[in-house]
């Protein structure tokens, strides 16, 4: 679905990513770690076409049997509009917004009938959601933003759901509860690109994993086996 290929990436004079290689499969969940600083929110920037690769390119199959289509220098509105959707870090929420509107706003540039259907299923997906419909978003909860966030990038029909550090500054249990929903969305269908820093959720999550240090690929595999690597065991999940 997705092909990173060999990229390199500046933000003004520093060098961030350096011949960054990766691949999405259809279906899957595909999981990127490192430490703070290590060039993981570039990459996910990067795909989504906020930043561009001085080389490289990215290339991305919307479904299979589709056309390939290069995306490096494709603008943002129609990465999102090909079918790829970021949740971003920090969530994004649009404070002054009702949820409503936030939710809303996810379905832009969709022009088919079935907007009002996919909200209601995004207030079954998040009860608490639905409660607060009418509320200002910048008046829920961490949790309850994160949500909002998702079923903001829902509501676009992404086929590649790309989500950045979605378990940052949550409790325990509203991060369970995203992770939880984030298996049954990718056994509807849909392909996940996950950046987080808990390594351990990350990996357990996810089918694959690539290591980013320094801004670049160090380890790449299941993510069952590079859990298992005393490499990734002492430098992200504590082990020895």
């Amino acid at each position: 679905m997705l092909t990173v290929d060999n990229i390199d990436v500046y933000r003004g004079e520093t060098h961030v990513l350096h011949k960054v290689s990766l691949q999405v499969g259809h279906g899957e969940i595909v999981a990127l770690i490192g430490a703070n600083g290590a060039g993981k929110t570039t990459a996910l920037r990067t795909v989504s076409g906020l930043l561009r690769p001085s080389s490289g390119r990215i290339l991305y199959t919307p479904e299979k049997g589709k056309e390939t289509i290069e995306i490096s220098t494709v603008a943002p509105e129609r990465i999102v509009g090909a079918g790829i959707s970021q949740c971003p870090e920090g969530r994004g929420v649009f404070s002054r917004l009702t949820v409503k509107e936030n939710l809303l706003i996810g379905a832009y540039l969709r022009s088919d009938k079935g907007v009002e259907k996919d909200l209601e299923s995004i207030y079954k997906m998040f009860p608490i959601l639905e409660e607060r419909s009418g509320q200002a978003a910048g008046k829920l909860s961490g949790g309850e933003q994160m949500m909002l966030a998702l079923g903001r990038s829902l509501m676009g029909r992404p086929k590649l759901l790309i989500l950045d550090e979605p378990s940052l500054g949550l409790a325990p249990l509203v991060i369970d509860t995203i992770f939880d929903m984030l298996k049954r969305i990718n056994a509807q269908g849909v392909t996940v690109l996950i950046v987080e820093q808990n390594a351990v959720m990350a990996l357990a999550l996810s089918h694959r994993a690539y290591v980013l240090e320094t801004g670049r690929v160090v380890l790449s595999g299941p993510s069952a086996e590079l859990a298992d690597t005393p490499r990734v065991r002492q430098a992200y999940l504590g082990g020895e």
